[in-house]
């Protein structure tokens, strides 16, 4: 196993982290044990986890697993989304993170929490009040590092002056969605993470199964996340997003790779990226995901596979900039 800095903090964490979300939902808690021993069997020491996640039992579960070699690990959990139906019960303000942390700890069976997300940006509760809470929980020894995901380069750019003017712990890393087909990730918030040395954890680099090798322009699986989660079908419901999973899997098929590791291979290839998030149902998909670590992913190879998606434009839509036409190369 790889073992990558997480930014600037000092710490390894393996090329794959693995997350919970399925732990206590689709992988039931014998499954579970199976799951996650075959991760530490080939090195991942990296884990994620959220409040969410099977109405908490994902954090159960993995708090049972983790008894016995906890200073081992390298454990992550969120905050944001409802848990439950009080009006507070949820978001980022000072009060809902000090009950939220404090629920975490005692479902993960730990003193501490190594990685603690902001789960979402909070448009309502002042961003200083949400850092505020993050650094009074740092203070009191609860998280160790906080981080942000799905927030935008100009929200963590703005978290990191705040933290700087205010002498609070900064950001130490961010987790964005990122994948062959949802690569706006490319044009911000990855270069930014890159200057300021953030670590980066992204998220869904199957697209939702989109990538897997089951999905196409005229196919789909009777079961699985696209099929059933409203949610999922919403974020990759465009026909051009299946016609890339088409070119995508035969792509992998014509030289010798199975779709999901492949398409891992090459979320974890990008420069800015620490570690992609994978997860599994069973130890079977959790195999075909793990091949992902056999594979050299030459630029080349990258760039072979990032032509098959639409590239995004750059920030300022000057996309004359990445041609010969360029006035900045005269």
């Amino acid at each position: 196993m790889e073992y990558r800095f997480l930014g600037k903090t000092g710490i390894k964490v393996s090329k794959l982290c693995f997350g919970t979300m399925t732990f206590g939902n689709e992988a039931d808690e014998a499954t579970s044990v199976a799951i996650y021993r075959r991760c530490r069997d080939v090195g991942i020491n990296f884990f994620d986890s959220a409040n969410i996640y099977a109405g908490g039992q994902s954090e159960v579960i993995l708090g049972r697993l983790i008894a016995g070699h906890r200073d081992e690990v390298i454990i992550t959990s969120k905050a944001f989304f409802p848990t439950g139906p009080d009006v507070n019960a949820r978001g980022a303000s000072r009060r809902h993170l000090r009950l939220a942390v404090e629920a975490s700890l005692k479902r993960l069976n730990t003193d501490y929490i190594d990685i603690y997300y902001i789960h979402h940006f909070d448009d309502v509760t002042a961003l200083e009040e949400t850092l505020h809470g993050l650094e009074d929980l740092v203070r009191q020894g609860k998280i160790i590092f906080p981080a942000v995901s799905n927030f935008a380069a100009w929200q963590i750019e703005k978290a990191l002056g705040i933290a700087e003017r205010r002498g609070w712990t900064p950001l130490a890393c961010i987790q964005p969605m990122y994948n062959l087909v949802k690569r706006q990730a490319e044009v911000e918030i990855l270069p930014m993470a890159q200057a300021e040395g953030l670590g980066v954890v992204p998220y869904s680099p199957l697209g939702g199964g989109l990538l897997s090798g089951k999905y196409g322009t005229d196919r789909q699986p009777e079961k699985g996340r696209l099929v059933e989660n409203p949610m999922y079908r919403t974020r990759y419901g465009e026909a051009w997003m299946y016609d890339v999973a088409e070119r995508f899997t035969q792509f992998a098929q014509a030289h010798g790779y199975e779709p999901a590791a492949l398409a891992v291979a090459w979320v974890a290839s990008h420069p800015a990226v620490t570690a992609p998030i994978i997860g599994a149902r069973n130890l079977d998909q959790l195999e075909g995901v793990l091949k992902a670590l056999d594979i050299h992913m030459t630029p080349d190879l990258r760039e072979q596979i990032a032509s098959l998606s639409p590239t995004p434009p750059p920030a300022t839509d000057r996309s004359e900039e990445r041609t010969a036409y360029s006035m900045v190369s005269r």
